[in-house]
């Protein structure tokens, strides 16, 4: 058995040998951390924070578990022949800061880190990036990230609540300021325009199809490093898993105290925030940008801001996916306005908080009915979406989640697929719902197309 032992006031397992004994070197986790002690009190935030980021930067190795040998990245068994490392059908890093790391950890990260996004389930792996086997995605910087999924959670409990009394028929629901059309029929919600139909906004993954960090970071560990949780593998044995279902001889690759202290990393990075240049005219130029910004029409799929009711972070969440931990009675929790890592957000007179994170949280069409080949090239290019439509439960017609903009600064390349190297090629290659904003940009004078670049890019990544 393994010997307790104890760090910085909180209760740790040691890991199990995974390598022989004769191997010269060892794990990257030397410890795992157990739930119930970060939950109880037994560690501050900024100690959870600090355990987060060693996980977050560790460099795993076979010792640890790397590689699902008989497994794809969606968890599916398979003949044990999967490679350790693959860099279309992945695994394809070993560390969540290879790609997280522009421009600093827990950023966004450059065109050479992007992600093949459904080859993981492939069997046998694919070694093609041809968007016939893949929805190839840029890495989206996760700063902000605790504040939004807490904005995503009030909308989804709001939105409900709302359609759950309306009768049958078309109607339009509204939460934050953003309207979402539906149809009830039979009581339920048959059809929406920017949202599953459950009514569950889901903020991460640029196709908005993730509610949850934690969430999010089971399946990434799984997927990018062939680090399985024991909450999706081991604790779920209904679903025909077990201790070593990637079977690569290494069992409780990640506890659940390792994936809530990576969830709560995430979720306390500090807020971007704009900075303002020295220079008086730079000042103005940028004032006279956000102006046109919102008169030109981006504000209304980029909202700035967004209304927090509570700013108190809670992890787990009760909107945690089934194969994920959800016991909410052991919650991690924090205000978001006092406590973390600088910038933070900062609290209201009513106790609220606002987000400018200048996004609406829902899913967009960017793609024109007449075809343009910058737009298609750039924005409408994943075929997976328009071949299987019910992918990830949402129209093929929406393919992405309104970007927020509030790490613009930091954040280049751009696009989806980071292959854009430009902000004004990323306005002007929009179409469908944004066509005319796109439009209206195009027919600015130059001087005030500069001035909202200017504006875009003093909205920044900064530690304090």
């Amino acid at each position: 058995m393994a010997v307790p032992l104890v760090l910085s006031g909180v209760i740790s397992a040691s890991v199990e040998a995974a390598c022989p004994a004769d191997y010269p070197e060892e794990g990257a986790i030397k410890k795992h951390i157990e739930h119930d002690d970060i939950a109880n009190g037994k560690a501050t935030l900024k100690q959870i924070h600090k355990m987060g980021r060693d996980l977050f930067v560790a460099k795993f190795n076979k010792c640890d578990g790397q590689g699902r040998p008989a497994t794809t990245g969606g968890g599916v068994k398979r003949a044990p022949d999967q490679p350790a490392f693959i860099r279309t059908s992945s695994p394809e890093t070993n560390s969540c800061a290879g790609c997280h790391s522009q421009p600093v950890i827990g950023g966004s990260g450059e065109f050479v880190v992007n992600a093949f996004i459904l080859a993981q389930r492939l069997d046998p792996v694919t070694e093609s990036v041809s968007n016939q086997f893949s929805n190839e995605r840029n890495t989206p910087g996760m700063h902000g990230a605790g504040a939004i999924e807490m904005v995503a959670r009030e909308m989804t409990y709001d939105l409900r609540a709302q359609a759950e009394a309306l009768p049958d028929g078309e109607h339009t629901l509204v939460s934050k300021g953003v309207s979402f059309d539906i149809r009830k029929e039979g009581g339920l919600v048959v059809e929406s325009e920017g949202i599953n139909t459950d009514l569950m906004v889901r903020p991460f993954n640029q196709s908005g199809n993730i509610a949850t960090l934690r969430h999010f970071t089971v399946d990434a560990m799984n997927h990018h490093h062939g680090m399985q949780a024991e909450e999706r593998f081991d604790l779920n044995p209904g679903k025909g898993f077990d201790k070593d279902h990637d079977e690569d001889g290494v069992e409780r690759e990640l506890s659940v105290g390792d994936i809530t202290a990576l969830s709560v990393y995430q979720a306390s990075l500090p807020v971007p925030v704009q900075v303002m240049p020295r220079a008086r005219a730079e000042r103005k130029a940028v004032r006279l940008g956000k102006r046109k910004f919102n008169e030109i029409g981006c504000n209304s799929c980029h909202v700035p801001a967004l209304k927090l009711d509570t700013p108190v972070f809670s992890e787990p969440s009760p909107l945690n996916a089934s194969h994920t931990f959800r016991d909410t009675s052991r919650s991690v929790r924090w205000d978001m306005t006092k406590q973390g890592p600088k910038p933070r957000l900062k609290k209201n007179p009513d106790g609220s908080a606002t987000v400018w994170a200048y996004t609406d949280l829902k899913r967009h069409n960017l793609c024109d009915p007449v075809e343009r080949e910058d737009a298609i090239r750039f924005f409408c290019n994943e075929t997976l979406d328009q071949a299987r439509p019910s992918q990830d439960g949402r129209p093929g017609s929406e393919f992405f989640i309104t970007r927020k903009l509030w790490d613009v600064g930091s954040s280049a390349p751009y696009g989806h697929r980071g292959d854009i190297t430009t902000i004004t090629e990323a306005i002007l290659y929009h179409g469908g719902e944004a066509r005319q904003s796109r439009d209206h940009f195009s027919l600015l004078p130059l001087s005030e197309q500069k001035s909202v670049i200017k504006f875009l890019k003093s909205l920044q990544v900064v530690e304090k």
